[in-house]
């Protein structure tokens, strides 16, 4: 019988191309959102593949909704992927932050350990949970310093995640992601922001694209590849946590410079920093050290930096839902 994962936040980047991703190993798939019956699943329908998922209403806030989700689709696997996704929005609406992330990953976690047959389950962390690594690699033993709402909530859900492996024993992993981006993110992630804006201006928009600062640096990888390394998770013997990340780092003008030559512009001639855009506590360096990935998963990723604004740039896939 093909195996059967639950995907919570379907709809979003990482949702869908799991989805893709599990469809094409025989995996029967469900996935949630908050309004399943009134939700378009953009991003499903424009990979051609929402006919193929199940989907199911969940509200992660909600204890009763995700047992009745995981109840409705009795899933071997679970991809824990809800919640809100941005660090810049997350100091705007910091309560509703906290509550889907840390209570929504707390409900499912509950949720899971009842269940009779209880499922294997991925949790989505972040890298936002190590703060500034000052141009260290951070793995998997070093401290957490989170500095936004995002980041706290995150943290919090990730030792959650760990609670719960050592007190009832659920088969549970943390994938730590640092910065991974595709054609699905909306253009409130500055990646897509800077992209969509140089596809404009390439095509005759008088428009100025306004950044915040151009000298923080990222470690940017390819969406579609680190759904892979979720998989490979779950399908270990043995529950941990992995940092998923490219081993490089490049500043955000870099990107915006490679973004901008990629449409044949300069950069410095259609581009402005807006003090307004600068958040509270910006991380000046956030890189990974993928080697324990490497190692164990047999994971590695392909694409950095340069790729991931070429592949970007290139694709028919524009969207912003």
């Amino acid at each position: 019988m093909n195996k059967v994962a639950l995907i919570c936040g379907v709809g979003g980047q990482d949702g869908t191309y799991l989805a893709q991703n599990l469809l094409n190993k025989g995996y029967e798939v469900w996935g949630t959102s908050r309004d399943a019956q009134g939700s378009r699943f953009l991003n499903l329908v424009s990979l051609k593949i929402k006919d193929q998922i199940k989907t199911v209403s969940m509200v992660p806030e909600d204890f009763r909704s995700v047992l009745v989700a995981l109840r409705k689709s009795n899933p071997d696997e679970v991809y824990y992927l809800s919640g809100q996704s941005s660090v810049g929005l997350s100091f705007e609406q910091p309560a509703e932050t906290i509550q889907s992330i840390a209570i929504g990953t707390l409900n499912m976690l509950e949720a899971c350990r009842m269940m009779e047959k209880a499922p294997r389950v991925y949790y989505a962390g972040s890298s936002e949970c190590f703060g500034d690594t000052h141009g260290q690699a951070a793995n998997e033993t070093m401290a957490f310093s989170p500095q936004s709402p995002y980041a706290v909530a995150k943290s919090s859900a990730h030792w959650l995640v760990n609670n719960y492996r050592d007190a009832y024993g659920l088969f549970a992993f943390t994938g730590i992601l640092f910065n991974h981006e595709s054609p699905l993110r909306p253009e409130r992630f500055v990646t897509q922001k800077i992209i969509a804006s140089a596809r404009r201006i390439a095509n005759g928009s008088n428009e100025v694209l306004e950044l915040g600062r151009l000298d923080i640096s990222r470690d940017w990888g390819w969406a579609p590849e680190y759904v892979e390394a979720m998989w490979l998770m779950l399908q270990q013997d043995t529950q941990d946590d992995y940092v998923i990340a490219t081993g490089e780092n490049n500043s955000l003008e870099c990107f915006v410079a490679e973004a901008f030559a990629y449409f044949n512009l300069n950069w410095k001639d259609h581009v402005k920093q807006s003090p307004d855009l600068i958040r509270p506590t910006d991380l000046m360096v956030s890189l990974g050290d993928p080697s324990k990935a490497n190692k164990e998963l047999g994971w590695k990723a392909k694409s950095k930096m340069r790729d991931v604004v070429k592949l970007m740039a290139s694709s028919s896939l524009i969207l912003d839902c």
